[in-house]
């Protein structure tokens, strides 16, 4: 959830997005050369866009009113920088040799071309952004088959990633495809959050929890989502054939789209998941109570469907109150214009209930806040060595920060957002 439902927000936002590219931050992309604009925080103004809606340039894609509560889906296209030449090139030829592989006997027909790129951004009731994402448009030449989508998977708004340090999961086996990783993304809007991480870990199966139709009927028709065979959506007669295939090269066949209520599946399921994600918002900006509340059914149950001993939970907390972070109730002096805000402690002292160590970081130009809970017993029962429990978990964290930034290649460092507002949970 990327809402900027105020304007407040959104003014604070873009100072704290320049201090987050700080020199350090500039040096620390230059020294591992990520691609040219692929998560780049500093196109911002790119994707961001317009605070009230779409902007010049900007036209809609989709719209279709929601029945769960989400108001009017939409879509809407805006302008993108272009890849570097080269880059452009690279891309247009492993398509083409995709399409080889498939239609072996084309020969030198049907060549790839990229017509261009478009951020596609999400919105509920047509102020509130769900989700961003990068998606490249391309087609074969002389074959009337339509046009691809293909969303970029190396685009996350918000970076979620950054919370791995603190999973004792062996990654290096996950990104090498050694390791079966189970991961649940509970909420799907774009889909960038479950692309990233069945393209970064050739080793895990995703599966998807929507519980809104619309919304992932937008992601597949307009943001470049793979078009999964999913339960309660009807089939997409305009993709092209084989259009899975060639663009993700079975990245598709690890991903699993449920439109099912979070509290049910969670209820039903077998799996056993090592990560989960969590980002469950409505139109009118709302995280369910039932998927906070600590003695309800859904945190009893899905304590009990993550790994015992390295299973990590993540959870996107979109408020604006800074003070409820921190277990300091909220005062009349202290105006919350978002509505998680005055309820943001309770949140994370149910996770923390229910998982064990739990500790939050502010995503820094954003009215965003990411709580994590997990089972490392390493860093939760460790020796402290005269440190305050708070530096000693602060620690073991950014010890690993740079290993799981190389080793899944990310776009931002980890480094800069897990020191950014870090509070460990009472």
């Amino acid at each position: 959830m990327l809402r900027a439902a105020a304007s407040r927000c959104a003014r604070g936002a873009i100072r704290r997005l320049s201090s987050a590219a700080s020199p350090a931050a500039v040096a620390a992309g230059a020294r591992r050369q990520p691609p040219l604009d692929e998560g780049d925080w500093s196109y911002h103004r790119e994707w961001w866009g317009e605070d009230e809606g779409p902007g010049e340039g900007a036209h809609t894609v989709f719209r279709r009113h929601s029945e769960h509560g989400n108001g009017v889906v939409s879509v809407s296209a805006y302008p993108a920088s272009r890849p570097a030449s080269d880059e452009w090139t690279v891309t247009e030829r492993w398509l083409q040799e995709r399409n080889a592989r498939i239609y072996p006997n084309s020969f030198g027909a049907n060549q790839f071309k990229i017509l261009g790129y478009q951020w596609r951004v999400m919105r509920f009731n047509d102020h509130t952004r769900q989700s961003v994402a990068k998606v490249m448009a391309c087609y074969r030449s002389s074959c009337d088959t339509g046009m691809y989508l293909m969303q970029q998977p190396h685009c996350l708004a918000v970076p979620w990633l950054t919370a791995l340090p603190c999973c004792s999961y062996d990654l290096h086996q996950a990104v090498s495809g050694q390791n079966n990783m189970k991961i649940l993304c509970i909420g799907h809007g774009g889909g960038s959050l479950p692309l990233v991480l069945a393209s970064k870990f050739r080793g895990a199966v995703v599966h998807i929890v929507e519980i809104d139709p619309v919304v992932a009927s937008a992601s597949i028709d307009s943001m470049g989502f793979p078009s999964l065979p999913v339960k309660g959506l009807p089939p997409e007669p305009t993709k092209p054939a084989n259009g899975n295939e060639l663009l993700w090269g079975g990245i598709h066949d690890r991903l699993f789209l449920h439109i099912a209520d979070a509290e049910d599946f969670v209820a039903n399921d077998s799996n056993v998941y090592d990560l989960v994600f969590i980002d469950a918002y409505d139109g009118d900006d709302i995280f369910p109570r039932k998927l906070w509340d600590a003695e309800g059914t859904f945190l009893k149950n899905l304590e009990m469907k993550v790994h015992p001993v390295h299973g990590t939970v993540v959870v996107n907390l979109h408020s604006d109150s800074e003070l409820s972070v921190a277990g300091v109730e909220k005062t009349s002096s202290v105006d919350s214009i978002l509505p998680l805000g005055k309820h943001v402690s309770q949140v994370c002292r149910a996770y923390k209930q229910h998982f064990g160590l739990a500790f939050t970081a502010a995503v820094p130009w954003l009215c965003n806040i990411t709580l994590v809970a997990c089972r490392d017993r390493a860093i939760a029962s460790g020796a402290r060595l005269g440190l305050s429990r708070r530096d000693f978990v602060l620690g073991k964290l950014l010890s690993k920060s740079n290993m799981v930034e190389h080793a899944l290649d990310l776009p931002f460092p980890c480094l800069q957002y897990i020191k950014n507002g870090f509070t460990l949970v009472d």
